[in-house]
């Protein structure tokens, strides 16, 4: 029999869903058979809610959807705040949740899982705020109900609810008829456009700054024809890193306010006329709100509304109006030499202990194209942010919302959604305490990332920001080079290395490039005073602006 379940299961696939997340749980168990059974689905256990909710935004940030099943109550709970990192940074990703059946929730019964107050609505509501649409299903509305919820979370690049009751899910249903038609927005406000084009006819001195709703939306090829087209600069936030190719011509490098390098800091600080695409100008992306050009000399387009000079033009098509800049009649004559990151150096390495300089010198020389770069938020965000990307690399990160541990598992969602793609880890040993229970997920799933543990004895953004010798700051100490062993890891699965000077680093990284049917796992040892200038500085302004 055809049920409401595998309807919403066929919805999913349709839409390039291939692997769900999730945990078991007693009200979501006969839903799971039918992803087990699904010919087009696999089902990917994992080791707690959370770390389902991470690595299905890994998922969807690279495949473009995702979904992960809970059960009721203290599943969902597990799982919020995944899903609020996927509401902040726009990421579309499906909860569902397995719930009691229909009668024992309308006959307010006290089951487990929920506050014994027979109110099974509680947990609903608290998802209101980090989800675009959420619905309660009942076998009259089903269909129709998970067509909107999936549809909304796919047009507005954000999460998506949907409570599954038991004996709904098994209750019979149609097939679909029809494939999902996406929810159509407003057409471009004319006058809008009218507004941009005379902006730039005025310019002498434009730029274009892009963001994360860039990648969320996947325009980067359209930001990149943008460029060619203008030949105006483009500079990236950090909160946006890859959202245009970095060799592409008209890449100028990394924003980040008073902490930019020069010249480009100057030129975006004096521009004349500043287009922000899908660009959030952040804390953290403008080192503490520290950019210098007004907002009498900004255009901001964003998925729900754009602002030129301070006046909003609501209700446009994100997608299409960032299309329509590739027909902007404007070209620069002349183009400044802005670059801040220059070419790759050769490393060259010795036998003195690694430094965070020296080791992010070396990981750049080792990028290849196409490859997928994982950094947590913290030391290795830090450290990434301003090395150079080859052609067509990917960064995920999660630098709005910031939660620790996050990328250890967005990484294993992203590799499964891409399993061809060279994905790398970079996540420091406090954020991955965290997390560490998918290994066993990454190990049995066959997974082949490159993973390197920072290992410089605790939380270092902390360290920088209060308290560089307080024991809150101090983590226990782990032996991370035996942590694969104990998530069943062999010589046929995964390959460790530990690290601590700079010709072992050297070593470790031509063998672990060559052993590419294995997950590599390196742990590079650092001193816990050291980090990447950027954190530094950036430790000063945070503790500044959360000093009283």
């Amino acid at each position: 029999m055809y049920t409401i379940g595998d309807y919403l299961l066929d919805r999913l696939n349709e839409l390039g869903v291939e692997d769900i997340f999730g945990v078991p749980g007693d009200y979501n168990l006969t839903f799971l058979d039918h992803i087990t059974a699904h010919p087009q689905l696999s089902w990917v256990g994992n080791a707690n809610e959370l770390n389902a909710a991470y690595a299905a935004d890994g998922y969807a940030r690279t495949k473009g959807f995702a979904a992960l099943v809970t059960t009721f109550g203290v599943g969902e709970l597990s799982a919020i705040n995944g899903l609020a990192g996927s509401f902040a940074e726009r990421v579309p990703v499906i909860e569902i949740v397995g719930s009691p059946v229909s009668t024992v929730q309308t006959d307010k019964k006290l089951v487990h899982h929920t506050l014994g107050d027979g109110d099974f609505l509680h947990f609903e509501k608290m998802h209101d705020a980090v989800t675009v649409a959420s619905a309660h299903l009942t076998i009259q509305n089903a269909t129709s109900e998970i067509d909107r919820v999936l549809t909304t979370a796919l047009s507005l690049r954000r999460p998506g609810y949907i409570n599954l009751p038991i004996d709904v899910a098994a209750a019979p249903a149609e097939k679909a008829q029809k494939k999902l038609q996406l929810k159509v927005t407003s057409p471009i406000d004319s006058t809008l456009l009218e507004k941009i084009q005379t902006a730039f006819s005025s310019a002498k001195q434009p730029v274009f700054i892009t963001g994360h709703e860039i990648q969320s939306y996947h325009l980067e090829d359209t930001v990149a024809k943008i460029a060619a087209h203008t030949t105006v600069p483009v500079a990236a936030l950090s909160l946006g890193k890859s959202s245009i190719d970095e060799t592409h011509p008209q890449f100028v490098g990394i924003y980040s306010g008073a902490l930019t390098a020069e010249p480009l800091k100057t030129y975006v600080d004096n521009a004349d006329l500043v287009i922000l695409l899908g660009a959030q100008l952040t804390d953290t992306a403008t080192s503490g709100f520290s950019q210098s050009f007004s907002a009498s000399k900004i255009i901001a387009i964003h998925p729900e509304t754009t602002t030129v000079f301070g006046h909003d033009y609501p209700s446009n098509d994100f997608k299409e109006l960032v299309e329509a800049l590739t027909t902007i009649d404007y070209r620069m004559e002349t183009s400044a030499a802005l670059k801040t990151m220059p070419s790759t150096k050769e490393f060259i390495a010795t036998d003195t202990l690694l430094t965070q300089n020296r080791f992010w010198e070396a990981i750049e020389t080792n990028f290849k194209q196409n490859d997928t770069i994982v950094a947590e938020q913290g030391t290795s965000f830090f450290g990434i942010t301003n090395t150079q990307f080859k052609k067509d690399m990917r960064l995920i990160g999660q630098p709005l919302w910031g939660s620790i541990g996050y990328t250890f598992p967005a990484a294993l969602g992203s590799q499964l959604a891409a399993r061809s793609k060279r994905h790398l880890l970079f996540i420091g040993d406090g954020s991955l305490q965290l997390t560490i229970q998918e290994l066993g997920m990454a190990l049995r799933a066959k997974l082949t990332p490159l993973i390197f543990v920072i290992n410089n004895n605790g939380y270092t953004v902390e360290r920088e920001i209060h308290g560089p010798n307080e024991r809150y700051n101090d983590i226990p100490t782990w032996d991370y080079a035996q942590l694969p062993t104990v998530f069943g890891g062999t010589d046929q699965n995964v390959a460790t290395y530990k690290v601590t000077t700079e010709t072992e680093l050297a070593e470790a990284l031509v063998t672990a490039q060559a052993d590419t049917t294995r997950l590599q796992w390196i742990e590079v040892v650092m001193d816990q005073t050291d980090a990447p200038e950027l954190l530094k500085e950036m430790g000063r302004i945070f503790a500044k602006q959360n000093t009283h």
